[in-house]
């Protein structure tokens, strides 16, 4: 007889909004895997509950390795508790690689439903939230960065992320020069908490607001792109666009093909004006270089 998973949303702020089943797992499970075993131990008293099972630390740095040992015990038919420091499990936090093996070993897999600093964020933001997509930390490296979001410039649903207060201005910086500096977006600063702040703007204007120095937990919902029809796409646009997909690593042919499906164009449209704008450069780069020969033969 094998055991089960449960995955377990804790508060992301307000204790208050821990859900009612949280004390009655805490208080069963055979053995809780928490990411920061203080932060549990806070959480329980606060929750008035005393756990009766072992209590192990599983975090980013030993997830890898404690993945096994806690599948092991699934499989013994142990209740194995899953808690991060806020939020629900697996979702920018420790838990898809024992999910995936509780799965892969036929064990059931189960969640106490909690808050979501993603769906709050979306809520409260203002914007869109018919569509959406999460997209959880940006790359540290300003180059990386820039890449992840070229490959979502065209990306009509609302955007969600995920970003440390430290970073928050470069971030925003980036996001201001690849999707426009006029991009409605907003930044949510401790969801719940005390100081709670939603701040509401341009991604140019927010970009230099966090220039002065943020704090706390940080989410980001940005506007998604502008459906644009065929009208509005000059060929220097499509060109434009056809590159940013380039420079993410897409093949040409398949960034025209994007292009031209979210332009509503013919491909051959798209194609024609990649070739045209290449043409163009090579023919400004012969000029330049027979301009460099004459003055050269000129000074000679």
């Amino acid at each position: 007889m094998t055991g089960t998973l449960v995955l377990a949303g804790t508060p992301i702020g307000d204790v208050a909004d821990a859900p009612p089943r949280l004390a009655a797992e805490l208080a069963a499970a055979d053995v809780i895997a928490a990411e920061d075993t203080r932060r549990l131990r806070r959480l329980t008293q606060a929750l008035d509950v005393q756990p009766t099972g072992r209590v192990v630390s599983y975090f980013e740095g030993n997830e890898a390795a404690r993945t096994p040992e806690l599948a092991d015990a699934l499989s013994g038919g142990a209740r194995v508790l899953l808690v991060t420091d806020a939020g629900m499990p697996s979702v920018s936090d420790p838990g898809y690689r024992l999910v995936a093996a509780a799965v892969e070993r036929g064990i059931t897999v189960t969640a106490v439903p909690g808050p979501s600093a993603v769906l709050t964020a979306l809520a409260v933001s203002g914007l869109p939230v018919d569509r959406f997509c999460f997209e959880g930390f940006l790359p540290r490296k300003a180059g990386e960065r820039l890449g992840r979001l070229r490959e979502v410039a065209g990306e009509r649903r609302t955007l969600v992320y995920f970003e440390a207060p430290h970073r928050l201005d470069d971030t925003l910086a980036a996001m201001a020069e690849v999707f426009g500096a006029d991009r409605r977006a907003a930044v949510c600063r401790e969801l719940t908490k005390t100081y709670e702040e939603v701040r509401r703007g341009g991604l140019g204007e927010l970009a230099a607001w966090a220039a002065e120095g943020v704090r706390g937990e940080i989410t980001v919902v940005v506007e998604g792109a502008p459906e644009a029809g065929p009208a509005e796409l000059d060929a220097a646009e499509l060109v434009r666009r056809v590159r940013v997909r380039e420079e993410a690593g897409e093949r040409r042919k398949e960034a025209i093909a994007a292009v031209a499906a979210d332009a509503g164009l013919p491909k051959r449209e798209v194609f024609d004006a990649v070739v045209a704008a290449k043409n163009a450069e090579r023919a400004a780069e012969r000029d330049a270089g027979r301009d460099a020969g004459r003055d050269a033969a000129g000074t000679a």
